[in-house]
Order: structure tokens, then sequence, then C-alpha cells
């Protein structure tokens, strides 16, 4: 935001931050509309639902651009690259206890996400994951109808060993991570066909473009949708108690995050790229402010690529592949939730840790952090990988589901900053590269933050 030096230029200003303007007032208004709403509006559920509608229809925008997105951008920033070669106090009974955790194993859970790096269907693979799940085998009964993998289980029961099966099946959600290593494949193989590839990167690049201009027609609703999807949310939340007594525990989360998002990833950047990493991080407050209020950092993907590019003047060779692996991949948020999320359980169940375990604990998050898909409350089922993996209790991840989706918001603005920053500190290592080799399609800003 730039102010000139004799007066404001208020209608300057509201032009150029409108919308950012726009979606920052929807915050304050849809908190406002949900209390008033919860306090005096004496809504059914149905009519929760309803209320909630305009917020809806923001998020299946988002979802909408996101396949369209990933894949033209993942393949023509591939294509680019093969060019320019760049090189504890409460108790645990004193909290309620909230839904079920989900019987997940850490060697079937980094399976799955193997898995899922090649899927038999592409066009599966757009709207369908594949999940394992075990069940166990009833001894004198076996069901072979279906296709399963058997094996022994280390516990035992008695003198009987537990049998296993491991049951695989499709759930609904876009299999990202599939999608963006055929679409590496992909585009390294047209980026080395020379002039036989040339129609299909003009194809992916005018489809990277047209996707592009939607996105800024969907942003034209955002402040709308925000506004409806908060009230919504607020309405729904009955019991705010629990928040008094999570609330040592949200302090924790909030001030790791803080430190994390205010002085170690801002000294990253500024000890690499030698400029303001608060300018930098101000460009992305439309990206920041989109984050929070839809806590999915794929379906914030459309608005992150515009903040970086247009308003941090990042190279789009570098953004193109960066940002849609970054908001896969690149879960910091989540791995230090996860980690301080484990720690507090471990203290109410006065279960000491040693220095092994917190290591084993701190590894842990940030590998199932890694196959968390960018969707919101997708840190719950690592959660549980993490538990596991120190000898915690499972069942205990109930005790944060009821604050779950307000620290998910949070760890989510994280994730998108660290994406956004880490494309700047490439874009610096890579400057010599950049400047060496340009783009006819894709001019070459390297003047940001």
């Amino acid at each position: 935001m730039h102010w000139p030096r004799k007066g404001w230029n208020l209608r300057g200003l509201l032009k150029k931050n409108g919308l950012l303007i726009a979606t920052a007032v929807s915050v304050p208004l849809g908190i406002g509309l949900g209390v008033a709403v919860r306090d005096h509006g004496a809504l059914s559920s149905l009519d929760k639902f309803y209320f909630g509608f305009p917020g809806e229809i923001l998020m299946r925008m988002l979802k909408l651009i996101i396949l369209p997105l990933i894949v033209s951008s993942i393949i023509t920033g591939i294509i680019l690259v093969i060019t320019i070669k760049p090189g504890g106090s409460v108790n645990a009974e004193d909290i309620d206890r909230f839904g079920s955790s989900q019987n997940v194993s850490m060697v079937d859970a980094m399976l799955d996400l193997i898995r899922n790096m090649f899927p038999e269907n592409l066009v599966q693979a757009c709207f369908q994951q594949y999940k394992t799940k075990r069940e166990e085998i009833v001894l004198g009964v076996m069901n072979t109808t279906s296709a399963t993998s058997l094996f022994h289980a280390s516990s035992l029961q008695g003198d009987s060993p537990k049998d296993y099966r491991v049951v695989g099946s499709y759930s609904d959600g876009i299999n990202i991570l599939g999608l963006i290593v055929f679409c590496l494949v992909f585009g390294s193989v047209i980026g080395n066909m020379g002039e036989q590839g040339r129609t299909l990167v003009d194809f992916f690049d005018a489809l990277n473009e047209a996707t592009m201009r939607v996105v800024q027609i969907i942003m034209c609703y955002m402040p709308v949708g925000v506004l409806f999807l908060i009230a919504a949310k607020i309405a729904t939340v009955d019991d705010w108690s629990i928040f008094t007594k999570l609330g040592l525990y949200m302090a924790t989360v909030l001030s790791g995050l803080a430190i994390h998002a205010l002085l170690v990833l801002p000294l990253l950047y500024l000890v690499v790229v030698r400029k303001n990493p608060y300018k930098f991080a101000w460009g992305m407050t439309q990206a920041l402010l989109t984050a929070l209020m839809i806590s999915s950092s794929s379906a914030t993907l459309p608005v992150t690529f515009q903040c970086v590019e247009e308003n941090n003047k990042v190279d789009k060779r570098i953004t193109r592949f960066m940002l849609p692996v970054g908001a896969t991949i690149n879960m910091d948020g989540t791995a230090l939730y996860e980690a301080v999320a484990a720690i507090f359980i471990a203290q109410l169940n006065n279960y000491p840790l040693s220095i092994g375990q917190i290591i084993t604990i701190s590894v842990t998050a940030t590998a199932a952090s890694i196959g968390a898909a960018g969707v919101p409350n997708a840190g719950l089922v690592t959660m549980v990988i993490v538990l596991t993996a120190v000898g915690l209790p499972a069942n205990d991840v109930t005790l944060i589901i009821a604050v779950d989706w307000l620290l998910d918001r949070f760890r989510t603005v994280i994730n998108v900053l660290g994406d956004a920053y880490g494309t700047g500190i490439v874009e610096k290592l890579s400057e010599a590269e950049l400047g060496r080799v340009s783009s006819p399609s894709l001019p070459d800003n390297t003047e940001h933050g």
C-alpha cells in the first residue's frame, strides 16, 4: 500500500486495495452477524445450513478452479524449469470428547501416500483418493471375495496372534499428490520434445492464463462468501466453555505459529534475499485472509498465485512450479501444531516424554504433515499417526477436536505464508539462471518485496 507524499489519494487507495479492504471488513461483520444469529435468531439446524449457503458457494468455486490451476501451472512450470536448469494445566477428564479417532497405522498411512503418487486411473484421481484400513480377521472366518493383503500383527492375545487384512477403498477428494507427480513427468517429457511439444506448451500456457482470469472473477465474490462462512460457523458453535478449558493449549499453539510466522520465516527470507520480509508478507495479505477464513491451503491456491505474482512480482516460472507442490507438501504450520498437540496430550495423561520421544514426535509430525491433504481438518488424521508413534492413546485426539476448527485456520495461514516465502527465496537463489534464460511468454519479474 503506497501513500503519496502530499495527502491521501483515497480514490486510488480504494481502487487498488478495494477487494482486500472489503474482505477484511467482512470478517468482523461475519463474526457480529454469527453472534447475533446464534443468540437471537433461534435457528434450527436446517436453517443454519441454509444460512451458510453463500459461504458454501465460495468454497465450491475455489475448489472448482484447483484442478485446472494445478495441472496447467505444474506442467508449464516444469517445462520452464527444464529450460532454465536452476540449481499441563487441565485434566483429560475435565475436557469433553467430540467425535471419534480413526484407526490409522503409520506404515499404512505412508504406503497410502506412495500409492496415491501413482494413481491407477488419472480421471478418478481428479475426484477420489485411495485409502486403506486394517480389519481384524476372526479366526475360522476368511473372506476371499475382495482383493486384500494379509499380515500378522506383533500384538498377542493370550497365545493366539491377531491376523489382519488391509482393505483398500476410494474416498472423495482430489488426489492432488498423484496429479502433481503425473504433471511433473508429463511436463518433463514435453520440455524435452522441443518443437514437437510446442503446441502442448502453448495450450497449457493459455489454460493457465484463462484459469487466472477466472480466479479474478471469483475474487469479486470473496467478501460476501467470507462473511457468511464466518457467520455460519459462529452460529453453529454451541459450547464456548471448551475454549476456557483449552485456553493455555490454544495460546501455546498460537504462540508457536506466531514465532514461526513473525521471526523464523522472515529471518530466513532476510538472510537469503536481503529484502524486507514484512513488505513481502504484506503483499500476501489477501491470500492470508482467505486462508484464515476457508481453512484450506489448496482452495487458497488461486489467491496465493495472484498475490505472489502480481503484488510481490515473483517470477511466474518459479511460482507455477513451487506453489502447487508447496500447497501439498509444505505443511510447516501443521507440523508445528501436531507436535504441540501430541506433547499436550502426553501431559494430560501424565506421560513423561524423553528427549528421544520428543525428537520422534517432531520427526513424525514433519513426515506425517507432508501427507496431510490441503483441506480442512486433514491434520486430525495425521495426528493419530504422531500419537501412535510414541505410544500415546490415539483416542485422545477427540479431546482437541472441539477447538481444531479454529486452530486449523491459523496453521493454514502459516502453510500459505511459508509457500510464499519459499518462492521468493528460490527466485533469489535462481537469479543467475533466470537472467540467462528468458521466456517470451512469461516476463521475468524479479523486482519484489
